[in-house]
């Protein structure tokens, strides 16, 4: 595999100092709880000393052999080795420090895992699934009713004969499935981290709640990042505008921002588990037409409401744009995106994001993988927005998984909403515990614009697993090895049906093998550009003589350089794949056409003798039937009181049926078609 790294410096041992601990907070609020109570997590200097029971260390994580560094960055790490040591003095004897090669960084990882907060994190994760099975059953109940509203005439007659009837669960069990897995606006979970001098904090607050969030913070903060899990709707437009114009406006990404709209944005690829994509697809297309429901869900949506004027903007706006503020207007943009559902990077207003149109799941090449068979890869936006003030709000609905790990399988069972707290899955979560104990000590710059760079660079390179030490599958690798198995099976022999799926597998890993290798390129331009504005700020700073906080951090420019060529190694990677599976589906249809000729050629042949037998059968069938029924000197039926009336009734009925039968099943791949695309159509006629 080619080398992601070529002429930059991969490591840099005077960046000791950054560290990055990924110790999981504890469990988040309840997601669908009607209260406004929030969570905190504080780190600071007097939380560290406190010592170190109920710790135990964690393994490291280790560095990718394309990663390691050069002659002349070893004998630089040999003479700075004693300050090295002087720099672990601070650390308690219940933590362990494990050296880690990384990236354009080479730091002390300190991870250590409070018991107590991960028996709570368990026991929330419990309820959670407690819960999750209970709306499951409704989901199940709601699913086969509307399945049986769109059955088969098979399917139909025996139901009918039976008299077993579907009928839909109660309407209050309908609301709380909505409310369950679209929660209310008002009643969203967001996430407000708090980071100073060797401090951080964590809190997660109702969205209606969030305004004072922004309006001010500690002295003691520097920086506050707020996330919010929206998509692109009428909410995400009113959150950041609102948000924008509470405070001053940040320094401007000229170069990487759109035309007259300096913020960055970009689509990030997340796993999430097939049967949850499924699951929120049909709720939202089954029931979002459901005039019994709507009442209740619309007064829901802002029934824990507190702010200040997020409520009448969004009015305002709905006005404005000739959309209905409804709870699943405002609920929809939750939902991610299938790879072939088209591009929505650089939409411009809340009528550009994508919506689902039918229940159908794309069947990813990707999951005959064995390690992603119950995964789905799909898209998010991700948008960043930040003021002068120290304020950065990120909304994105990304809730998927992010590091690949032994453990996937595992953490796509997960809640999404404990997926925060779960930070060897979530890239959101991580950027949160990388400063939860030092704070912005390690920073190069204690600002705004130096913490965008570390997130949108940290999330913009995901998927990939070199975060837990390649212990998984790089799903660059995934696909690798599916399309070598499409490749072995293109030499198989001819066979009805099977050709058809091998080559709708093709069409299918075309698609998506195209859809990451656009969002990749976007990255790749994205990280290029920002080198631009980056370097800007940087001649700004010297201009007015602003020295870094710390000079031994990792610069922006730093990390863009190292997320340009992680990503750029992906796109090559996913280009060459994408070229080596059209190659193999040309292939394919030359060899199938040579065999189609080879059979045609048999079949003529076969023909030939057929047509015989054919003209003999069309002239001498009628002839033998007129001689043998003109031929019986008979009134009637023998031996009966019936005429030939009767005769023909009978005779002619079955003759009818025999032929009606024989002409279904000669035709019965036909119809199999036509209900297929009806059963595929069913669910829009729904919405």
């Amino acid at each position: 595999m080619d080398q992601p790294f070529k002429e930059e410096i991969v490591w840099d041992p005077s960046a000791q100092e950054a560290t990055r601990n990924q110790s999981p907070t504890s469990a988040t609020e309840r997601r669908h709880s009607s209260s406004a109570s929030t969570y905190t997590q504080s780190t600071n200097d007097s939380n560290n000393s406190a010592g170190s029971r109920g710790r135990r260390p964690r393994p490291s994580v280790v560095s990718v052999s394309s990663q390691l560094p050069t002659l002349q960055e070893k004998n630089l790490h040999k003479t700075k080795s004693g300050d090295h040591r002087s720099d672990l003095s601070h650390l308690s004897s219940g933590e362990t420090v494990v050296s880690s090669q990384k990236v354009l960084t080479s730091f002390n990882k300190v991870a250590t895992r409070n018991v107590e907060k991960e028996e709570g994190r368990r026991r929330q994760l419990e309820r959670f699934n407690i819960e999750n099975e209970d709306q499951r059953e409704v989901y199940e109940r709601l699913k086969k009713w509307a399945d049986s509203q769109y059955k088969g005439t098979k399917d139909w007659l025996l139901a009918w004969a039976t008299s077993k009837r579907t009928s839909p669960p109660h309407v209050e069990e309908l609301k709380s499935l909505a409310r369950h897995y679209y929660p209310p606006r008002s009643e969203l979970k967001c996430h407000v981290c708090d980071f100073g001098e060797g401090r951080a904090e964590h809190k997660v607050v109702d969205l209606g709640e969030l305004e004072e969030y922004w309006q001010t913070k500690p002295a003691w903060v520097d920086v506050r990042w707020i996330h919010a899990p929206l998509g692109l709707g009428l909410t995400h437009s009113s959150v950041e505008d609102i948000f924008l114009h509470d405070g001053p406006t940040g320094r401007e990404f000229e170069n990487a921002g759109r035309s007259g709209w300096p913020y960055l944005e970009l689509e990030v690829l997340n796993f999430r588990h097939r049967d949850n994509f499924q699951t929120m697809r049909d709720i939202y297309l089954l029931l979002h037409d459901k005039s019994e429901l709507q009442d209740d869900l619309n007064e829901s949506t802002w029934r824990a409401d507190r702010n200040a004027s997020l409520r009448t903007d969004i009015a305002w706006r709905s006005d404005h744009l000739a959309m209905e503020p409804s709870f699943w207007n405002l609920v929809n943009s939750d939902m991610p995106w299938q790879l072939t559902e088209g591009l929505a990077m650089g939409a411009m207003g809340p009528r550009d994001g994508l919506r689902p149109i039918v229940r159908h799941v794309d069947k990813q090449i990707l999951s005959l993988h064995p390690f992603y068979s119950d995964a789905q890869l799909v898209r998010s936006p991700f948008r960043t927005f930040h003021r002068s003030d120290g304020f950065l709000l990120s909304l994105s609905p990304m809730a998927g998984i992010n590091y690949l790990d032994k453990n996937f399988n595992r953490h796509l069972s997960e809640p999404l909403d404990a997926l925060f707290d779960n930070d060897d899955a979530s890239a959101v979560g991580h950027v949160f515990q990388a400063f939860a104990d030092q704070g912005t000590n390690t920073w190069h710059r204690k600002t705004v614009e130096w913490f965008l760079v570390y997130l949108i660079t940290e999330v913009g390179v995901t998927p990939h697993n070199f975060r837990q030490g390649c212990n998984a599958p790089s799903f660059e690798s995934a696909y690798s090895l599916v399309i070598q198995d499409l490749k072995r099976r293109r030499y198989d022999q001819w066979k009805p049906k099977v050709t058809v799926e091998l080559v709708r597998a093709y069409l299918c890993g075309i698609d998506e093998l195209t859809s990451i290798k656009l969002i990749l390129q976007k990255k790749v331009e994205l990280f290029k550009i920002m080198q631009l504005d980056v370097k800007k700020f940087e001649t700004q700073d010297n201009r007015f003589r602003k020295i870094p906080d710390n000079a031994e951090g990792e610069s922006s420019v730093q990390r863009l350089i190292w997320a340009m060529n992680t990503a750029k190694h992906q796109h090559e990677c996913f280009e060459r794949l994408l070229i080596d599976l059209k190659q193999s589906m040309d292939v394919l249809f030359q060899l199938r056409s040579i065999e189609q000729n080879e059979l045609a050629i048999v079949s003529d042949s076969q023909n030939k003798a057929i047509l015989v037998f054919t003209i003999v059968t069309v002239i001498f069938l009628p002839l033998s039937f007129f001689t043998s029924y003109y031929g019986m000197n008979l009134n009637g039926i023998v031996n009966t009181s019936k005429t030939e009336t009767y005769f023909w009734k009978v005779c002619g009925s079955v003759a009818f049926l025999i032929v009606l039968f024989t002409a279904l099943g000669a035709f019965r791949h036909r119809m199999r078609t036509l209900l297929r695309q009806r059963n595929m159509k069913a669910p829009s006629a729904m919405v």
